[in-house]
């Protein structure tokens, strides 16, 4: 057996254990209607698209993935990754996430590990680096030139504005530092 056919038959194996298991193991899209499987098809492996959405535990890559549901894996794209609850990597220049997120916010600004904005609705567990960066519920840490935690359990941020609007000006010295600050702030 050549290594086509080899190649071609672990293919079609995988493939049959994903619908056995309620997942495939390979999504391809143009975008969420123009695709292999449907956008609530689980995708447990991997995604390529010009634009794909799907709930998934996978490596997305793509001009703008879109993870629904509880996603997770490592998340690349040109442009824009969305999604509902994300743990893992995400990196493009917005990464915009509208519930939890746990991991690393990034992207390829200026050629440095940054995104242009970063953004988390919930709670953000991990490291945002963008020029904006924006957690609902800060624990981890923000680097960029304007970072935003509505509350923090504990966090630091480190860039030109630092807001954390929860914090009274340096009352709760040294576990928080002051409502807004430039370089530094935080909340422990």
């Amino acid at each position: 057996m050549n290594t086509k056919m080899k190649l071609a038959l672990v293919g079609m194996v995988l493939m049959a254990a994903g619908t056995l298991a309620g997942s495939t193991p390979i999504q391809l899209s143009l975008t969420p209607s123009i695709a292999l499987y449907d956008r609530n098809q689980r995708v447990e492996g991997l995604t390529v698209g010009v634009w794909s959405e799907n709930p998934q535990s996978a490596l997305a890559l793509g001009i703008a993935n879109g993870s629904t549901g509880h996603s997770a894996g490592v998340s690349l794209a040109l442009v824009l990754n969305y999604a509902d609850n994300y743990k893992g990597l995400q990196w493009a220049l917005v990464n915009y996430t509208t519930g939890n997120f746990l991991g690393w916010q990034c992207g390829p600004c200026l050629g440095l590990p940054f995104s242009a904005v970063n953004y988390t609705g919930g709670t953000m567990k991990g490291l945002q680096t963008g020029v904006v960066n924006y957690a609902g519920h800060l624990t981890g840490a923000q680097i960029g030139c304007v970072n935003y935690a509505a509350t923090a359990e504990t966090g630091v941020q480190i860039g030109l504005v630092n807001l954390i609007p929860e914090n009274s000006w340096f009352t709760g010295l040294p576990d928080e530092l002051a409502p807004g600050m430039i370089l530094i702030n935080w909340r422990f």
